[in-house]
């Protein structure tokens, strides 16, 4: 990779890793499924009337928007509002990945291999290890919320995956569209009619998670992959708990226990173990089976199951 494009990734990582301490902010000022109903719609419109039709069969954005956008971050936020901290958060829905090698296996019938069940026990001692941390009086409630996101967004790559979107910020777009009507309508249904009272503070959080984060990110991301394999994008996609807890730590006052740092050291490891190639392997053909996009904030887009992760929805 090219100097610039290096500095680009680690830039784009950033980025997302600071999404979470901007969402934590945004939840001073609106309840969680109304911040992503507003983060959507603001993705959605007014880019929607340029971008042109998605390119993919309709069931499958249908699908993606179901579980990338409504479950995810409808469960994320709902988990921060619970009290998950937001550097923790960054780093606990990375077991997405392994959710979305588990899915693969079960519902695309993908080979599992050695290399990648150790990896997911080694992602996962690394999970048990928070919630044994939390069970001595943390959210663990929140905790679980931000675990069934991690799972909406597997389920979200498995979608993606068949989609296979010729063009990622373009699938985004419409991904955000077909999120932000039932999270309006969910929000009107749990939540009630709001009573918003404008805020500075407010305000630049949606606009940072709709404009910066979901479709800047995006557009990034889908640059990268454009000029690079996904097998060679994908590993910094890793560095976004790294940013997420730093600047959860720098910004907020986050601590960050002994627990979590051995967690993390278990999590991003094993992740990245479980989703690479043995050394002298050689690699298979591109697939235009895909990338497949995520917004995420708290992360990028998934590669393959078979691939290293590269979304996640404007993570």
């Amino acid at each position: 990779m090219r100097t610039r494009h290096l500095f680009l990734a680690i830039g784009l990582a950033a980025v997302w890793g600071f999404n979470f301490v901007v969402m934590e902010a945004g939840l001073r000022h609106f309840p969680p499924l109304l911040y992503v109903a507003l983060r959507f719609t603001l993705a959605a419109f007014p880019a929607l009337l340029f971008v042109g039709g998605p390119r993919v069969p309709w069931r499958w954005v249908l699908i993606a928007g179901a579980t990338l956008g409504v479950t995810q971050y409808g469960l994320l936020l709902l988990g921060m509002r619970a009290g998950m901290p937001a550097g923790l958060t960054s780093l606990v829905v990375q077991v997405q990945a392994v959710f979305t090698v588990v899915l693969a296996v079960a519902l695309l019938k993908e080979r599992i291999t050695a290399r990648r069940v150790t990896g997911m026990c080694v992602a996962f001692a690394g999970l048990a290890l928070i919630a044994l941390d939390l069970g001595g009086g943390g959210p663990v409630g929140a905790f679980v919320l931000v675990v069934g996101a991690a799972l909406g967004w597997g389920a979200g790559n498995i979608a993606v995956r068949k989609a296979s979107p010729p063009d990622s910020l373009r699938f985004m777009v419409w991904l955000s569209a077909v999120a932000a009507v039932p999270m309006l309508g969910l929000s009107l249904l749990v939540e009630g009619v709001p009573r918003l009272e404008f805020s500075m503070e407010g305000t630049l959080s949606v606009l940072y998670v709709a404009l910066i984060s979901t479709l800047g990110g995006f557009g990034v991301w889908g640059y990268l992959l454009r000029r690079y394999d996904a097998s060679v994008v994908a590993p910094y996609s890793l560095l976004v708990p790294v940013f997420g807890m730093s600047s959860a730590f720098l910004v907020t006052g986050e601590s960050i226990s002994p627990a979590e740092l051995a967690a993390a050291a278990l999590i991003i490891p094993g992740v990245l173990y479980a989703g690479s190639r043995p050394r002298g392997t050689s690699r298979a053909a591109p697939s235009h089976s895909g990338t497949a996009a995520r917004p995420h904030d708290h992360g990028g887009p998934q590669a393959p199951p078979d691939r290293p992760r590269t979304d996640a929805a404007a993570r």
